[in-house]
């Protein structure tokens, strides 16, 4: 089968999916924002990028989200280089649905690309408020706290540069080795200096409790000012513990009943990203599966907000 024919037959499978669950949906999601603390929840489309912009904005307004967390990077939703081309699209289309882009994920981890800044001055001026960094790596060969001042100088003129604009950049803590804050206290060193309004976290509950165990909740309140938005998605320890491997959301590692009571307490009202991760979003044949998980998670996200 052909690409686009692929994409067609996948885009109009789709949307004959539970188009009379809509209403019902968005009845349901309204008296959760009704009874509970303001929490946006939106969904990383990355699992969706087999369908078209209309297919995919509609079905996330179906499925009760508030917009997306828009790919706008190298195999992204928005490729950079197209940026001024399709990210209008993709926005008209997200707001005929009532969706917005919630936040924007990019490869955008300095200011000195010029399609780094034509990303992001797109973007600005299509009223995206806030993106996600591309990550920064340590190099071995070099002492760490050089590092930390550079990366630190690095952000200040990204910091310049988008504050104009309107836009925050928000850094996720992400696990693994050789990774600038996964451990979150060398990321606090960085961030110490920065308004929140300007500089601010992608906070990754997954990835905090696999690099911080049973400290997550220490780094959660050092960095707890600078959240502009939080990341939720599970893991389990495969072959020992050598290895963390992504499951349906509850299921897991991660203590969700504490996590959330954390953020209640701490009057947190940003957005939540839902990511689904445990299914392979570059199989097209496996778009209904990453469809089905999504719903599943959401309905297990709905339920552990209800219950804080």
């Amino acid at each position: 089968m052909k690409t686009d024919s692929r994409r067609q037959f996948l885009t109009r499978s789709t949307l004959m999916a539970g188009s009379s669950l809509a209403a019902l949906r968005s009845l349901e999601h309204s008296a959760f924002a009704e009874s509970s603390p303001a929490t946006d929840i939106c969904v990383f489309n990355k699992p969706l990028q087999h369908l078209d912009y209309e297919a995919q904005a509609k079905l996330v307004a179906e499925m009760g989200f508030v917009g997306i967390e828009g790919t706008v990077r190298k195999g992204g939703h928005v490729l950079p280089e197209k940026v001024k081309e399709d990210l209008p699209k993709q926005i008209k289309a997200l707001k005929e649905h009532g969706l917005e882009m919630t936040v924007m994920t990019t490869d955008v981890d300095n200011i000195d690309s010029p399609i780094h800044r034509t990303v992001l001055e797109t973007a600005a001026e299509l009223g995206v408020q806030r993106f996600r960094m591309g990550g920064i790596k340590y190099h071995y060969d070099r002492p760490i706290p050089e590092q930390l001042e550079e990366i630190r100088n690095s952000l200040q003129k990204l910091n310049k540069f988008c504050k104009p604009l309107g836009i925050q950049p928000l850094y996720q803590n992400h696990a693994g080795a050789g990774r600038f804050g996964a451990a979150l206290w060398d990321l606090y060193e960085v961030l110490k200096d920065f308004d929140p309004a300007d500089l601010g976290v992608a906070f990754d509950i997954r990835h905090a409790t696999v690099e911080g165990g049973q400290s997550w909740p220490t780094e959660f309140h050092l960095l707890r000012p600078w959240f502009g938005t939080v990341y939720c998605k599970d893991f389990v320890w495969k072959d020992g513990v050598a290895r963390p491997t992504n499951v349906p959301l509850g299921t897991g590692r991660v203590d969700y009943s504490a996590f959330i009571k954390m953020l209640r307490k701490s009057d947190y009202n940003g957005p939540i990203s839902l990511h689904m991760e445990y299914k392979d979003h570059r199989d097209p044949a496996l778009l209904e599966d990453s469809i089905a998980a999504i719903r599943a998670d959401k309905t297990s996200l709905d339920e552990l907000l209800e219950g804080a």
